[in-house]
């Protein structure tokens, strides 16, 4: 007998790993799906189309899958990995895994339930999974009087009837994702520095006692792809603030950062580009509406102010479409208006765009459906509370109204969540 002896594992299963130098590799895939198997090396072909590559749905510590680009076409047709309800990189399946890389090779060995799936050679790699969309959004607390109801938002842009909410009922705070797929309401009148947690299916937390400065008429955005920020507003004595607090992504509120940009309250804000926010438009006590809007970095820093353009409005709302822009609209200028401003990848204010719903102040907004906003309820004067609603679609295109849910209320907080539609 000739031949060299190597050591095999013997798994809890009780059948034997196979060595790492003992892949069997298989014949050139060239489908646009195929299922792998432990032990197995893969030719991947996407000259003529991208792959989806479906891993084991069970697997074992020490399980083995190589996948290589055979002809270095996957920065054209590239490749995606379903994990097939295991994790990936420590993520769950939810998550988008794409190799992009013409050229690239992946050597994937499992680890635990834990992290999953894990490219041999590091944890962290370039092409990282990324969070899918959110899909609903929730509406919540808000005033003709102070109240603490929540309305629901499926992943088509319905907005459901009122549901009594937890918390203490208030108005003028603000709201935000973090986690992907969870979102926060902080802070409003009184004021307060209170926070009130989203779950991913849509259930609003008790109060959690706040942390920073207590203040109303502020606003929050989601950064950094699983954080949020909340930022401006004013306090007790008719005091501006510039401050900020960030939100991790476990959902708790910093301590006051010093601001950067004009003081104001009455602020929009909304997530844009890749893990960045913008702060736009306000109002300044004692001296009146503004247009200035201010970036957050994908780490959270506040950038200086950047001139107005289009219309001055605060207490109006922004919202993010199309999967890296997002759009503001609405407000108290000189009178209540329905003008939009389209706000690019790159945080660029676009010129106005004419109003297509009905002018009004105190509105509230959302992203919904993955890629879509929406613009509701608010303030007409009068006395008027309405539960009008405006689509936003995935190109930046508002919707003439439509009726809402719910009680007509204004000064309300929006956030999107879940990643299930």
């Amino acid at each position: 007998m000739s031949g060299t002896i190597v050591d095999n594992i013997l798994r809890q299963s009780g059948s034997i790993a196979a060595t790492p130098a003992g892949l069997s590799w298989q014949d050139v895939v060239t489908a646009s799906t195929v299922t792998v198997e432990a032990g197995n090396g893969y030719w991947i072909n996407t000259t003529s189309n991208a792959c989806t590559i479906t891993l084991p749905a069970s697997a074992e510590a020490g399980d083995n899958i190589v996948i290589v680009d055979y002809a270095r076409t996957w920065g054209t047709n590239n490749v995606e990995l379903d994990s097939n309800g295991l994790n990936f990189q420590g993520n769950s399946d939810d998550y988008e895994v794409k190799y992009t890389t013409s050229g690239q090779s992946v050597n994937l060995v499992y680890s635990d339930s834990t992290k999953g799936w894990l490219p041999l050679e590091d944890d962290v790699v370039a092409d990282e999974p990324v969070a899918p969309p959110t899909q609903k959004g929730i509406f919540a607390f808000g005033a003709s009087s102070n109240t603490n109801t929540r309305n629901l938002v499926d992943s088509s842009g319905n907005v459901a009837a009122d549901a009594t909410g937890a918390g203490t009922a208030g108005a003028r705070g603000g709201g935000a994702t973090y986690g992907g797929d969870k979102g926060i309401f902080a802070f409003g009148n009184g004021p307060i520095n209170l926070s009130n947690l989203v779950s991913n299916s849509g259930v609003v937390s008790a109060d959690v006692t706040g942390v920073g400065q207590a203040r109303s008429a502020m606003a929050g955005a989601e950064y950094g792809g699983d954080k949020a920020i909340f930022g401006f507003g004013e306090g007790g004595g008719a005091s501006d603030w510039n401050i900020t607090n960030k939100v991790s992504n476990q959902g708790v509120v910093a301590s006051n950062t010093d601001g950067v940009g004009t003081a104001r309250h009455g602020v929009h804000a909304a997530r844009f580009g890749v893990g960045k926010a913008i702060f736009v438009r306000g109002n300044i006590t004692g001296t009146g509406v503004v247009g200035m809007s201010n970036l957050v970095s994908d780490t959270g820093t506040v950038a200086a102010d950047v001139a107005r353009v289009g219309s001055i409005a605060n207490l109006g709302a922004a919202v993010a479409y199309g999967g890296d822009k997002a759009i503001s609209g609405f407000g108290d200028g000189s009178g209540y208006v329905g003008t939009t401003n389209l706000i690019s990848n790159t945080g660029v204010v676009a010129a106005d765009t004419a109003a297509v719903g009905t002018a009004r102040a105190y509105v509230a907004g959302t992203n919904y459906g993955g890629d879509k906003g929406i613009f509701a309820y608010g303030y007409i004067g009068g006395g008027t509370y309405v539960t009008y609603k405006n689509l936003v679609s995935n190109t930046g295109v508002v919707a003439s109204n439509a009726t809402g849910a719910g009680t007509g209320r204004g000064t309300i907080q929006g956030c999107g969540y879940s990643f299930s539609a």
